[in-house]
């Protein structure tokens, strides 16, 4: 069964594959973050992520997550407007370049910010890192705001399905340490439409028994919501994710040249990685 929280489809029906490939956007500094570069300014940063995302696109990626990555530290909830309107912007032009569902993350936890940004836009979805319970971070503590959050969605008539974290990376959970019943109060009383499993940090393996015990649970319990890999996927270990049981990968780093975080998206990267998870599916 899938739970009745306001979406109009179910969140993998947004994608052409059955399983699909989804390659983040990491946006440099914006304006207003430490690190921005006022030499290159608003416009070098648009047309790298408009670059990035052409990149992933023609490698054959099945979506897309555009994120403020660059923005280290990272503002723990409230994120300033002026960077909301640059993520707005940026969004805007994504979706209107790309053919692939895309997605918005708002670091480090803006789940509001994150949804208005893809209302205004047009995108598909949403990541939110801290959706129900609470994680020690870099931040702080963040607290799961799902009641807010599905709220808003529908106050705001957003078609925008949320994809939410379990036991999110560079964080320990505060208060449920059990991976198999965060994933289900995420799914079940957190009303996600998908979840995510990760490593420790960004490009960190994710541990497999991790995500059979979270699919497993989440079946066992009749809940049709997909489970993600959020971390450390690479063309060798991808059909290793998706036999244990994830139905899909979310994949940042193995994509970029030399494998690092924040450099450009290497399109043979892509096409390498793509390829080996069709290959898996057949």
């Amino acid at each position: 069964m899938t739970s009745d929280c306001g979406t109009a489809k179910n969140f993998l029906e947004r994608f052409d594959a059955s399983r699909p490939v989804i390659g983040m956007v990491h946006l440099p500094p914006l304006p207003g973050a430490p690190g921005y570069d006022a030499d290159g300014g608003r416009e070098a940063i648009r047309e790298r992520a408009l670059e990035d995302a052409r990149r992933l696109e023609a490698g054959g990626i099945d979506g897309i997550v555009v994120e403020n990555f660059g923005d280290a530290p990272f503002y723990p909830e409230d994120v300033p407007t002026h960077t909301v309107a640059e993520l707005t912007a940026i969004a805007a032009e994504l979706t209107d370049a790309a053919d692939v569902p895309v997605g918005i993350n708002v670091l480090r936890n803006d789940a509001d910010a994150a949804l208005s940004v893809a209302a205004a836009s047009g995108a598909d979805f949403v990541r939110v890192n801290v959706h129900v319970g609470a994680a020690a971070t870099d931040q702080g503590v963040l607290e799961g705001r799902a009641h807010a959050t599905v709220r808003l969605r529908e106050r705001i008539a957003a078609d925008v399905a949320i994809l939410a974290d379990v036991h999110v990376k560079h964080a320990a959970p505060v208060d449920e340490d059990d991976i198999r019943r965060a994933a289900l109060e995420t799914a079940e009383r957190g009303c996600a439409d998908g979840v995510i499993v990760s490593g420790p940090g960004t490009g960190a393996e994710t541990a497999l028994e991790d995500v059979e015990r979270v699919a497993e649970t989440l079946s066992e319990h009749g809940l049709e919501v997909p489970v993600f890999v959020g971390s450390g996927v690479t063309s060798e270990t991808v059909g290793d994710c998706l036999a244990a049981g994830a139905d899909g990968v979310v994949v940042g780093t193995a994509l970029k040249e030399d494998g690092e975080t924040t450099n450009r998206v290497s399109g043979e990267r892509v096409e390498e990685l793509v390829s080996s998870a069709r290959e898996t599916q057949r």
